[in-house]
């Protein structure tokens, strides 16, 4: 009984330090850089821990997180408000250093700001 309860807390302490790695924190992203620009949305994620838009920036295609989902509903934006062919202004920060990543602060559709932080 005291081996599974033992298996059973080495398992918590794994998922909570997976949970912790795959957390993408404001650090890693270049604030001295803001990026805004317009785009149209090419695939979006609506799903928990981030909403994800993949987007096209300089002829390049990026991978932006936005907000999870709870602060993105609290705030009005909606999954059918962001998908595929929606035009978009984003104000994002890119990763300081995987290319191809940012993180947005603002997204604007339909002319309507939501703050994402």
């Amino acid at each position: 009984m005291k081996q599974t309860k033992n298996i059973y807390l080495a398992l918590a302490v794994l998922l909570c330090a997976s949970f912790t790695m795959m957390h993408h924190g404001w650090a890693d992203y270049d604030q001295t850089k803001p990026q805004d620009f317009t785009t149209k949305i090419e695939e979006s994620i609506y799903e928990n821990p981030h909403v994800l838009a993949k987007v096209k920036y300089n002829k390049e295609m990026y991978t932006v997180f936005l907000a999870p989902t709870s602060r993105m509903t609290d705030r009005g934006l909606t999954g059918d408000m962001i998908k595929k062919g929606t035009e978009v202004r984003l104000v994002a920060y890119p990763h300081k250093t995987e290319k191809g990543e940012m993180r947005a602060e603002r997204i604007f559709v339909d002319g309507k700001k939501f703050e994402l932080r």
